[in-house]
Order: C-alpha cells, then structure tokens, then sequence
C-alpha cells in the first residue's frame, strides 16, 4: 500500500492494548450519502465497534457515524449496522476461525484511498491483564534505551 494514499479517519488504538491480533483484513463499506459526508467531515468513531458474520455477510455493528450536519429529516441513524464487502472466502475463513477458536473481528481504522471508504478489520484474541503489564513494561523498557538510559 505504499503507493497508495491513505487518508485516515480515525483509528482504534485501544485494539493493540486490549487485544493479540493475529491477522488484518481491509474491507469496504456500504454507506448512505449522509454517512459518507459525516465521514469526511471527521464524525466517525470505532471505539465499541465489532464485526458479525450473519448468512455469509460480515457486518459492522456499534460504529458511531454522527448524523450529518447540513442533513434533512432523511439522515441516517449513527448506530446502524452497516455491511461489509469482502470476498466470500475471506468471510468464510474467518467465520471458521472466529467459530472454532473464540476468536473476535474487530475494526481498526476508518480510511479513504481513491476517494473510498475502507475499514481495516483485525481478528483479535483479548490479552489477560498479566499481558497488558508485560506489553507496557517492554514500551518502557524500548523508551528508556531510546534515551540512553540504563534501565
């Protein structure tokens, strides 16, 4: 994707703290023109959002996409569940894995390239508390030698 402009939206930078993810996915996403101005207007938010397979369609649920503010009475809902496009396979893969080993699909980032909207989704394991210590240990430890300290 280095040739590829991303403009990003916004992202979920609590996933790498609450979660081990184990492979990422980008996916587009189906919007309303409402939605779509919200979205470049900066009002999107992923932060309790997850994603469902449903009859072979993967869906994003919880993504809070503000209502638009020039919008008549015909804006959309912000809490709609709103579909995901991906290749069947990659749904059925990952509705294996997510169904065998208690895996999760969470959203990462909102962000255009070419003009589109695209969400990069994570399969995620959730980490143990003791994990989450062990991680913030090892950033202070990276930070520490960064600045030439002894730790």
């Amino acid at each position: 994707m280095a040739d590829e402009a991303r403009k990003i939206v916004t992202t979920n930078r609590k996933v790498r703290h609450d979660y081990e993810i184990l492979d990422t996915l980008e996916a587009g996403i189906v919007l309303t023109g409402t939605e779509i101005k919200a979205v470049r207007e900066g009002k999107a938010s992923i932060k309790e959002a997850h994603a469902e397979i449903n009859n072979g369609e993967m869906w994003l649920i919880d993504c809070n996409i503000a209502p638009y503010s020039h919008g008549n009475i015909f804006n959309h809902d912000p809490l709609r569940k709103r579909k995901l496009l991906m290749h069947g396979r990659e749904i059925e893969r990952w509705r294996k894995k997510v169904e065998e080993k208690g895996l999760t699909v969470v959203p990462y980032s909102l962000y255009f390239v070419r003009g589109r909207l695209k969400v990069e989704l994570c399969l995620v394991r959730g980490k143990r508390k003791y994990d989450k210590r062990h991680a913030l240990k090892e950033q202070d430890v990276k930070r520490a030698l960064r600045r030439g300290e002894s730790y």
